[in-house]
């Protein structure tokens, strides 16, 4: 992925997912190189340690909104998932 596809993606300036690039290379759970077609692009990848370390982290938060939603029956959590995906649309827009 390129560090400003990342960036845009996720809604941040390229600086600063440059620094929080900065902090995954230095942790080993991401590896930066450049784009053999264009020296320029700065390519981002997952390490395998980084891998084990989104699916951990990915299941902790499924987990938690599991408790979260909880609360909710089936039918609620249906109309909370419209609701919010009509207010995100609007914001779209």
């Amino acid at each position: 992925m390129r560090l400003t596809d990342l960036a845009r993606t996720v809604g941040i300036t390229q600086g600063t997912a440059s620094t929080l690039t900065d902090a995954l290379v230095r942790e080993g759970l991401v590896e930066r190189f450049a784009d053999d077609s264009d020296r320029r692009v700065t390519l981002l990848q997952t390490t395998p340690t980084g891998r084990r370390q989104a699916d951990t982290w990915a299941a902790a938060y499924t987990a938690a909104a599991d408790d979260v939603f909880a609360a909710l029956s089936a039918k609620e959590q249906l109309l909370l998932t419209d609701l919010l995906h009509r207010l995100a649309d609007s914001i779209d827009d």
